[in-house]
């Protein structure tokens, strides 16, 4: 296809996927609710987007531009999961005779063509797979990459080799994503259930996984203490940050800020590696990136490389401010995406080994009513160990309100989770407006969730160093 057309274009796997079919020489169009700096920035890399004003009321004639070089013979369609069966823009193509594939399907169809190392996984498969990309494209096998994030070494979601067969790809699990993609290598970093509105329980989750995993054809890099059930064509290694296992990490250390670790890959130890982003968590994820590349090939010398000069993915632990000499009262300010239970609680840690003897505030926007709802108890356990709470109301993505999921009832399970916990539900007004006042020094400001949150960070950014 010469021309394709993408509905939710702003998403950031979809503008990844428009990004390389532009590089490949097609004609690119977009559509997406709304104008954000992301749209904005693939409108100035020669796409060409259109928006709809209302979230949920669309005209029902609304249709593409007359000048749209388009017909059901050169062009195919690609919709987002968001973009549902009664959306205008996909009953006018479909009517029409176009092909209308998911995200998935495409990013399925461009990676059998190639050795994909996929990175699966409840958390941490963003930063994972970015590291990996980093090592890859900057060893003597290279490598493409197609991430869900923005790595900050590339100042993109994709990165292009086009000497390389090697390409990673974040095997994304919801709506059974990633059972279109085809797997060389595969690291699977967790298997904690989610999503439950599309697997109904623990144990659909579960046989999703297996399901995925019985398509890797050489190798699958395991977190020690999950498990895959079902005939597996691939290799399962397993990797631990407690314990011994094929890959694992000994001598965990914090100096001045740093996080450096020794490195066991299968027969070799890479001595005092040193973490790029140094959150505890990017130890584990550092560990399970070079895992694969080791297996797919890389060097020792490579994969050091890569992890020390990884810069980070955006709003993945990403530390905006932190005491100086200029400001030496300034409170720590750190954007984070974290969204489910278990991600905030090792974000959490993270933050608590790093400034132990600093006070948590912890800035939460819920994402989904669903996810609110079916984790209300394990988000409140965690949350209310923060010294003080702010909720946001919480972001409904591509969901309707359901009756009694509301971030005021998470604050008062976080009270009855922990009594003593100060947590309060703030508009975004209201919570810039609280960091406009001076904070003490000695504090960690944790901003973290996965909806429109990470918009408001350079807002706070801005009022505390005004304050302090």
């Amino acid at each position: 296809m010469s021309t394709l057309v993408f509905l939710g274009i702003g998403g950031i796997g979809m503008s990844g996927l428009a990004r390389y079919m532009k590089a490949q020489g097609c004609t690119v169009y977009g559509y997406d609710q709304t104008e954000t700096l992301l749209t904005d920035q693939l409108t100035k890399e020669g796409i060409e987007v259109i928006y709809t004003a209302s979230r949920w009321d669309y005209s029902p004639s609304y249709t593409p531009p007359s000048h749209w070089k388009i017909s059901p013979h050169h062009t195919l369609v690609v919709r987002t999961a968001a973009i549902h069966d009664n959306h205008p823009l996909y009953t006018y193509f479909a009517e029409r005779g176009f092909r209308v594939i998911k995200r998935a399907e495409l990013l399925g169809e461009i990676t059998a063509m190639k050795r994909a190392l996929c990175v699966a996984g409840t958390h941490g498969k963003t930063t994972t797979s970015s590291i990996l990309s980093h090592i890859m494209h900057g060893s003597a096998l290279g490598g493409s990459a197609f991430l869900g994030g923005i790595c900050l070494n590339y100042h993109s979601n994709i990165i292009l080799d086009s000497t390389s067969p090697y390409v990673v790809v974040e095997a994304d699990e919801y709506d059974h994503s990633f059972l279109h993609l085809s797997p060389e290598i595969s690291v699977i970093t967790s298997i904690d259930p989610d999503h439950l509105d599309i697997y109904g329980d623990a144990a659909g989750f579960q046989q999703g996984f297996d399901d995925y995993a019985a398509l890797v054809r050489k190798a699958i890099v395991l977190k020690k203490g999950y498990s895959l059930h079902g005939s597996l064509q691939a290799v399962v290694y397993s990797y631990s940050v407690t314990e011994k296992a094929d890959f694992y990490a000994t001598n965990i250390r914090a100096e001045q800020g740093q996080l450096w670790y020794d490195l066991h890959l299968l027969d070799t130890v890479l001595e005092s590696v040193r973490v790029g982003v140094p959150a505890m968590v990017n130890v584990e994820n550092s560990l399970a990136a070079a895992a694969a590349a080791y297996l797919a090939g890389a060097s020792v010398q490579d994969i050091r490389r890569g992890i020390e000069t990884f810069h980070g993915v955006e709003r993945r632990f990403n530390v905006r401010l932190a005491p100086s000499t200029q400001y030496p009262d300034m409170p720590v300010l750190i954007d984070d995406y974290a969204h489910h239970p278990t991600e905030l609680q090792r974000t959490i840690e993270s933050v608590r080994f790093l400034y132990p003897d600093y006070r948590l505030v912890t800035v939460f926007q819920p994402h989904l009513f669903t996810r609110t709802r079916d984790f209300m108890s394990d988000f409140a356990k965690v949350l209310s160990t923060a010294d003080d709470l702010i909720l946001l109301p919480i972001y409904p993505a591509r969901e309707e309100p359901i009756e009694g999921v509301t971030s005021e009832a998470l604050a008062e399970q976080c009270v009855l989770a922990r009594p003593g916990c100060h947590a309060r539900v703030m508009t975004k007004a209201q919570m810039i407006d609280y960091f406009g006042e001076k904070q003490g020094k000695n504090s960690v400001i944790l901003m973290v969730g996965a909806g429109d949150i990470g918009e408001q960070v350079a807002r706070v950014e801005k009022k505390l160093i005004v304050n302090n």
